[in-house]
């Protein structure tokens, strides 16, 4: 084996997102259901499968999720995708970004991805190999070989923290100074937390939606026990108050370009060489 060469047998992939608008790029052809609930997509390749599953927004919705994605085998190893806000101006609206490590606001637990256990030694230059899926991590700790195109990034110690409830300009500022977070969503932790109870490998890829300094309504009254979006109450608050209309738009904009770049880069890790998709006859190859 080559130094600072993992190599791992994966045939199963579940990734989790909690609004089929984030997931909407990415499975594009794919074959999909819906029960109780819960939407998941497959696509079937060789002896393999990826899995997406979404349920709403928060960790009831992300464990529902989980569990229709891993109902018809177990995953070999999770992806946690999605928009989340950012709590830095450094981070790019629009932009997807892989995590190293996520916490947990409401129990304070801290959970890494394995990006977040590589040691210093294995983080020089090297080639972590999934079956026909190559993930590298160069000498300034950047993640994802990719072309300019990809709007893809890794920062060394980039955290993700989970919240119960959707972060305003004023929660973000506190959540940064509290955690020294990057982030923020609902889900990423719970997925984390599912992932270490099955002994199986976690990732996260988040899409900025918002901005930290962006001025946002309160989400958190659209969100319904389910964890699903209440758009319709959403479309007739934002009517009544014009001066939101900027910002949403702008939002809007954002959220379609961080699942188009989460897209990228959830198959630019799986299959980077796009071997796979090439010889099973991938529906959504050049888009």
């Amino acid at each position: 084996m080559v130094p600072g060469e993992w190599v791992c047998a994966v045939n199963r992939v579940a990734i989790i997102a909690a609004m089929a608008g984030e997931l909407k790029p990415l499975v594009k052809g794919w074959l999909h259901e819906r029960h109780g609930g819960v939407d998941v997509w497959r696509w079937r390749f060789d002896e393999g499968e990826w899995v997406a599953a979404c349920a709403g927004a928060g960790v009831d919705a992300a464990t529902r999720a989980f569990a229709a994605a891993e109902k018809n085998g177990a995953p070999d190893m999770v992806i946690s995708v999605g928009w989340a806000g950012a709590l830095t101006e450094a981070l790019g609206t629009g932009k997807a970004y892989a995590v190293s490590g996520a916490i947990d606001v409401r129990t304070g637990e801290r959970f890494e991805t394995q990006l977040g256990r590589q040691t210093e030694d294995e983080k020089q230059p090297q080639v972590l190999r999934l079956p026909s899926a190559t993930l590298r991590v160069a000498q300034d700790d950047s993640l994802f070989v990719a072309t300019e195109e990809v709007s893809v990034e890794h920062r060394d110690g980039l955290i993700l923290v989970t919240s119960p409830r959707v972060a305003d300009e004023v929660e973000k500022r506190r959540l940064a100074a509290a955690y020294g977070a990057q982030m923020v969503d609902m889900e990423a932790a719970a997925i984390a937390r599912l992932a270490a109870m099955r002994g199986i490998p976690f990732y996260s890829i988040k899409g900025v939606s918002d901005g930290f300094s962006d001025k946002l309504p309160d989400f958190n009254r659209f969100i319904r026990a389910d964890g699903q979006f209440d758009m319709a109450g959403m479309v007739l608050f934002s009517i009544l108050r014009p001066w939101y209309w900027p910002s949403l738009i702008r939002m809007g904009e954002n959220s379609k370009k961080a699942s188009q770049s989460i897209r990228e880069a959830v198959l630019d890790f799986l299959d980077e060489r796009s071997t796979i998709r090439e010889r099973n006859g991938y529906p959504n190859l050049k888009h």
